[in-house]
């Protein structure tokens, strides 16, 4: 993919002369990454490491290892992304996953890993969501992926589909791609201005298949999307690609029920057609019609984990949601549709919340958690009213886009 390095370094972690790069990588994907090193010892980096991720062995070790076995995280893993933050180094992660790979594994080895992933890795989490250092999640394809995308075609066929599919959402078919994402950046700042400005109290969704759903926001809360600067100052874009505009709900108010768009897929599993209901803020029934204990290991991963952490708005015409696909990658489908997550917010989210602790964000209504995990509501019927602090009512979404 022409200028897929050059997009990341410069116009995601906007890599700054000197610094450490780390690349997170599949094996699978191992072209790409390199694509990525090249690029950002050419924009100045004083060194750039990658680091493999094997989904295959993953699976394998899923099969045979015990859970005793899976909830050890070793110190000198943990104790290595700590290092390299400590050192000022960016993180770029190439989410490239197969949508099946943990299809049939024990659902209580996965729930036993992550449950001590999170835990061990709470740190360095906190690094990221504190934007104590420039991130970015992006990705590129796989043979798995691809096949799992276009069935109907050949490997070969489906993996030339799929990069062709990522290369027009990250805007690697413009003459400019970065150029392309700053101006992408500029509008989604735009519409962010305009409803910071507002400071909604409360929203409001409905739709036809059933989503029927309040939450307040924080006051003094902030909408944000494409590119944030990072506590040292410096501007990066933390997804590519990137539609959104989000910000952080009052964890204590959800009341009634949404339901789903999209599949999930999470972890290499997929939970498909599903429904959530709250009442004051608490997450109080969940169906599925696949993959229910794939949402019971993240709802009950610790207190925050079933309570609402994000709010993001996209249109229905966005360039991702006019493709019509489905991608089978939170990447890609969260920039199709409109979505919530459940557990962390992002503390950015809120004035002044850099560097609060958890409990004076929990205090502002702002959600703490080890899980962050997206899920797509967004319809073409889809109707979202925001209601001002004096009671009057504006429509922020008629028929699935903005109005306002």
């Amino acid at each position: 993919m022409k200028d897929f390095g050059t997009l990341i370094v410069r116009g995601g972690v906007n890599v700054q002369p000197g610094q450490l790069v780390i690349i997170n990588s599949p094996i699978e994907c191992a072209v790409y990454a390199r694509d990525i090193m090249k690029a950002a010892y050419e924009a100045g980096a004083g060194d750039c490491l990658i680091q493999w991720k094997d989904e295959e062995s993953a699976r394998i070790r899923y099969d045979y290892a015990s859970c005793d076995a899976l909830s050890v995280i070793p110190e000198w893993m943990t104790e290595s992304r700590m290092y390299y933050a400590r050192n000022g180094a960016c993180f770029i992660t190439i989410a490239s996953e197969d949508p099946d790979i943990f299809a049939g594994v024990d659902p209580m080895k996965i729930r036993t890993h992550a449950l001590a992933a999170n835990k061990a890795y709470g740190e360095y989490w906190n690094v990221i969501t504190q934007n104590q250092c420039t991130w970015c999640v992006v990705s590129a394809p796989n043979p798995a992926w691809a096949c799992k995308m276009f069935p109907n075609v050949s490997k070969e066929q489906a993996l030339t589909q799929l990069e062709e599919a990522i290369e027009k959402t990250m805007r690697l078919d413009r003459e400019d791609p970065v150029a392309a994402l700053s101006e992408n950046n500029r509008l989604i700042a735009q519409r962010a201005a305009r409803l910071n400005a507002l400071q909604f109290k409360t929203l409001r969704y409905r739709n036809q298949i059933g989503t029927d759903f309040t939450v307040d926001l924080p006051e003094n809360h902030i909408w944000q999307g494409g590119a944030e600067p990072a506590q040292n100052g410096v501007i990066f874009t933390a997804n590519i690609p990137t539609e959104e505009i989000y910000t952080a709900p009052d964890y204590r108010t959800a009341n009634g029920t949404l339901v789903s768009a999209m599949p999930l897929c999470h972890q290499g599993r997929l939970v498909e057609h599903f429904t959530l209901t709250f009442k004051d803020g608490v997450l109080t029934d969940y169906t599925a019609e696949s993959g229910r204990e794939v949402l019971e290991n993240i709802f009950s991963a610790d207190p925050g984990a079933a309570r609402l952490g994000e709010v993001a708005l996209v249109e229905k015409c966005s360039p991702i949601a006019q493709m019509n696909l489905l991608f089978y990658n939170t990447l890609f489908d969260e920039n199709a549709s409109c979505h919530f997550a459940v557990g962390s917010a992002y503390p950015s989210c809120i004035e002044g919340g850099l560097g609060l602790s958890d409990e004076a964000l929990l205090e502002k209504g702002v959600n703490c958690s080890d899980e962050h995990v997206d899920f797509m509501i967004g319809t073409a019927d889809l109707e979202i009213t925001g209601i001002l602090p004096d009671g009057r009512e504006l429509p922020i979404f008629v028929q699935g886009n903005f109005c306002l």
